[in-house]
């Protein structure tokens, strides 16, 4: 295989077969080749060159391309991690070390049906997927031989359906609303609290276990098609490789097995009246098991190198915890993304209702508690589009690189947690305290500016984190540090409120895409680069900034907190009558 080199130093692909001159005149940018002019010939090996433009299809290029071959060097080691979210396909290169080489991303469009069903069309998902990866591996300037290992990961549940031929049939996404009703008939029935002990989570709409049950009423067609049922990043795996199989990490969270034993439980499956279902079930695997390898055909559309080993990946909750070394029970990651996601990991798991979620995590014989709703960063995201456009143009005018957070910083920065009693409830796009519950601003004052306003919504997002976290902090004590990830963790304003609120040290990771890396860390582990994950966190985590907490701010938080908690408290019987 003689990679093909081009301008800017990036070997774009691979090519197998022999490479011919198609024209006499041949341009050298670099390196140092022999020129064969005249009639077609066999091109030898030589030492790298570049061209100007990108090659056409086939294994022909047309002048000024020439085939070169890559500096003897020692062999560089690169892993590839795949991150499909809510409404963003990514894919990221990392090296042995974990620095992050390129990133790339491509939105995935959601689509609408009915009112209050969230769909993907699953072949334009893995189109993105393909995009997004040649992309990168492109940006990253490298070899794709040199990727040695490659792991997906993604939003857990939802649901993805294929037939017996691999043909996608529905994407279900994790925000999907459909089965609602489903759960209302089991809350009534009282059947989670008859199961729990081997779920050991919450039930809700957008679960596996939900929406089979609601298809086997309402779509029973597509159903009797179905084959296989995947987690998005097991479907993205299955393209890559051929090969059937679902992570257990991403499956305990679907509460279709027993999370004590980490298998399916025909007893679980029966309590949801699915076990007629069991068909659909992939064989489970452990997120750094490698599962296959890149096959010829997609190896030809996305860059990769046939043969590549790809590991089973493993649910979006799970990678954010590698990318930040959560190894132990010490500490405590918080994302702050569409969902607010705090979470912390423990060989001992809690099976109670007053944790949203236990599941098995990545290393094998530690649990991952997870508390979380969709209350976090998105609603900043929200008073930014709707509010701040005008800003935002105005300040690309004056400077094409100027990003509307720092105006959100300074804005923020300029107030302080004493100046007023402004609060915010984070419930624009969900709540965990009634499904009626709503976001609003209770205290404004028209001597409030808009600093004030932000800062309100910024501390009632650390807010709605901390009422989750003191669900866990009944299993287990403070810990120091919390680590940090997601949209607060890019703003040192931010950041500080977290560790001031916690009146706890925050750290925060390097690097921008921490699922990828989550991703790339078990690739790397499966491959045998690392022989564990501690090894391989160890190696490839680090981190860039820490924030001491602020002791002169603690009462003032401590009372606003308190607000909030009366707040929610007082308005909790009005939700439902206030639904509009």
């Amino acid at each position: 295989m003689i990679p093909l080199l081009r301008r800017g130093g990036c070997a774009a692909a691979g090519v197998v077969g022999e490479v011919k001159i198609l024209s006499g005149e041949v341009k050298i940018l670099s390196g140092e080749v022999k020129i064969l002019s005249g009639e077609d010939k066999n091109i030898p090996n030589h030492p790298v060159g570049c061209a100007d433009t990108p090659p056409k299809e086939g294994n022909h290029y047309p002048s000024p391309f020439i085939a070169v071959q890559r500096q003897e060097h020692p062999m560089e080691k690169y892993f590839l991690g795949i991150d499909n979210g809510g409404t963003m396909a990514k894919a990221a290169v990392f090296d042995r070390h974990g620095k992050e080489i390129a990133v790339a991303a491509e939105k995935v469009e959601l689509l609408h049906p009915q009112q209050g069903w969230e769909e993907v069309d699953m072949q334009q998902l893995w189109q993105a997927n393909v995009r997004t990866i040649r992309h990168v591996i492109e940006k990253a300037c490298i070899d794709p031989r040199d990727i040695a290992g490659i792991a997906c990961t993604g939003h857990g549940n939802g649901m993805y359906l294929i037939d017996s031929e691999g043909n996608g049939l529905k994407g279900i996404r994790s925000t999907d609303g459909r089965a609602r009703k489903v759960i209302d008939m089991w809350n009534a029935d009282n059947t989670l609290e008859k199961i729990l002990p081997k779920t050991m989570q919450a039930i809700w709409a957008a679960q596996p276990n939900t929406l089979l049950r609601w298809m086997m009423d309402n779509d029973r067609e597509t159903l009797d098609r179905a084959r296989w049922m995947f987690m998005v990043k097991d479907f993205i795996r299955f393209r890559l490789t051929g090969n059937v199989a679902i992570d257990r990490t991403d499956l305990s969270g679907t509460s279709l097995i027993n999370v004590g034993t980490g298998e399916y439980d025909d007893e679980v499956l029966e309590a949801w009246g699915i076990l007629s279902q069991k068909r659909l079930l992939p064989p489970i695997v452990d997120s750094a098991e490698i599962c296959g390898a890149v096959t010829s055909k997609v190896a030809a559309i996305t860059g990769l190198a046939e043969g590549t080993p790809v590991a089973g990946g493993m649910f979006d909750i799970d990678a954010c915890g590698l990318g930040v070394g959560m190894v132990n029970e010490d500490s405590l990651c918080l994302i702050s993304g569409t969902w607010g996601n705090n979470q912390y990991i423990s060989k001992t798991p809690v099976v109670s209702p007053d944790v949203f979620m236990t599941s098995c995590y990545s290393i094998p014989g530690y649990y991952l508690m997870l508390e979380g709703s969709a209350t976090s960063a998105s609603n900043l995201e929200w008073m930014i589009t709707e509010f701040f456009e005008a800003d935002k143009a105005l300040m690309k005018q004056k400077n094409p690189d100027a990003s509307i957070y720092d105006l959100v910083n300074e804005l923020v920065g300029g107030t302080n947690a004493a100046d007023c009693g402004l609060l915010f409830l984070p419930y624009l796009y969900a709540s965990p305290v009634s499904l009626d519950a709503k976001a609003c601003f209770f205290g404004l004052d028209g001597w409030q500016n808009r600093g004030h306003v932000l800062r309100a919504m910024c501390e009632g997002i650390v807010f709605g984190h901390y009422w989750h976290i003191e669900r866990l902090l009944k299993f287990r004590e403070m810990p120091n540090p919390i680590l940090l990830a997601g949209g607060a963790a890019k703003s040192p304003v931010w950041a500080q409120m977290f560790a001031d609120i916690f009146q706890t040290r925050v750290d925060i990771p390097d690097g921008t895409e921490l699922g990828t890396l989550g991703a790339a860390i078990a690739a790397a582990v499966g491959v045998g680069e690392y022989s564990s994950y501690e090894e391989a966190c160890a190696n490839m985590v680090r981190f860039s900034r820490s924030y001491e907490p602020n002791p002169a701010t603690a009462e003032a938080y401590a009372k606003k907190y308190a607000r909030f908690k009366k707040l929610l408290e007082i308005l909790g019987p009005w939700w439902k009558e206030f639904a509009w």
